[in-house]
């Protein structure tokens, strides 16, 4: 009992037209994060022709079950469907795009119309080779993984479903089309929220002394979290500190009475990264005060686990992109990007996968996140074809 590669092979082909034109579908008409009333609409009418069983979720999120009817493993599929508040460039990094959002300042920026678009191929074929399979599929549709909004409710809903295993997939701006990466161990970084305020007492700029600079401490904070970094973060356990907000005052000659400084910090070592979190207060609270400031922490937290891959999960994805794709399978890689995925991983064993859709020749391989990213549409096609493979793999294992 098991779907054939041929067979596979197949379905994926005669889909992909099916698959390109949803992605551009879903490209051209994206939502922010726990805004996706349409695009969870199109998602379920997409289910609904396939007489799958659809369970609502609280918000945009929901998930579908495919029941084979014979005992078995359950397992779950995901996507996220959120997009972005970003503005899309006409152009990728080559030429015009293939299509292009209709939303003013809303871009899937991230790659998530492909994600959607791979599950729903995915989906497609296993409900087609039904027979061939054992146990369930749970196939996931996450509300709002940019922000965070949906994961825990999503994560509730299932515990139900009493999940084996979750399997995900993420397009890979860093990776060359035609590679997919899926190592054991951690793959994506945990991170956590930097965001605080310095308050001193605003003046004149012509007399500063009789004023307290709240930026001079801002500055002298961000100093010395520089040096702190260096001597007191464990070198074998890497976090990165990324800040992207200082915002204070708003003309040359007035000194403001507060600064504001906002940014994350990444690791693969959550209690390394809660340790740091702890030294930006530390050095925060008493640089502040030499300086006659008050450091306010407004959200200084841990907020996404690291994403870990099962090893054994990994080694069945691993076996069968060799089996299907050979020549395929890329090592060694990891993403300091977050990912809510990690919040599965409180029901069940989890793995994710790095589908490669960097391509010079259509303009691919922008950062995520950036007004000019833009995917590879034949990573769509391999993607579902690996999802497809794992699931049949993982469910007709002894």
């Amino acid at each position: 009992m098991s779907i054939s590669n041929e067979s596979i092979l197949k379905d994926i082909e005669n889909l992909e037209e099916y698959l390109v034109a949803t992605r551009r579908y879903l490209h051209e008409n994206p939502e922010l994060s726990g805004k996706e009333f349409k695009t969870s609409n199109f998602l379920k009418d997409e289910v609904k022709k396939l007489n799958l069983p659809l369970v609502e979720v609280e918000g945009t999120g929901f998930y579908a079950i495919l029941d084979t009817g014979k005992p078995g493993k359950t397992l779950g599929l995901r996507t996220d469907i959120d997009a972005l508040p970003i503005v899309e460039k006409e152009s990728n990094q080559k030429s015009i795009r293939l299509c292009k959002s209709n939303v003013d300042g809303v871009f899937h920026a991230c790659g998530h119309d492909g994600h959607m678009a791979t599950l729903l191929g995915a989906m497609k074929v296993l409900v087609a080779h039904k027979d061939n399979l054992r146990g369930k599929i749970i196939f996931i549709y996450e509300e709002g993984e940019e922000t965070g909004c949906g994961i825990d409710k999503m994560v509730d809903a299932l515990k139900k479903e009493n999940l084996d295993a979750v399997y995900g997939e993420h397009l890979a701006a860093f990776l060359p089309t035609g590679k997919i990466a899926v190592d054991g161990g951690p793959v994506m970084a945990g991170n956590g929220i930097v965001d605080f305020t310095v308050r001193g007492k605003g003046g004149h700029g012509s007399r500063p002394d009789l004023s307290i600079s709240p930026i001079f401490a801002a500055t002298n904070i961000i100093n010395g979290l520089s040096s702190a970094w260096v001597n007191r973060v464990d070198v074998r356990k890497t976090v990165t500190l990324g800040l992207g907000l200082i915002n204070g005052g708003k003309i040359a000659n007035v000194i403001p009475d507060e600064v504001r400084v906002a940014g994350t910090l990444r690791y693969f070592d959550t209690d390394e990264g809660k340790k740091a979190l702890e030294l930006v207060k530390k050095v925060g609270s008493l640089t502040a005060e030499a300086h006659e400031c008050e450091f306010i922490a407004n959200d200084i937290r841990h907020d996404n686990e690291p994403v870990i891959n099962d090893e054994s999960l990994a080694r069945i994805a691993q076996d069968s992109i060799n089996d299907l794709m050979p020549g395929s399978l890329y090592k060694d890689m990891t993403w300091f990007a977050s990912e809510t995925f990690a919040g599965y991983a409180n029901l069940c064993p989890t793995v994710f996968a790095f589908v490669g859709t960097k391509n010079p020749e259509v303009g691919s391989g922008a950062e995520h996140h950036n007004e000019y990213f833009d995917i590879d549409e034949e990573s769509i096609s391999l993607g579902a074809t690996a999802m497809v493979k794992f699931a049949n793999e993982f469910l007709n294992a002894n």
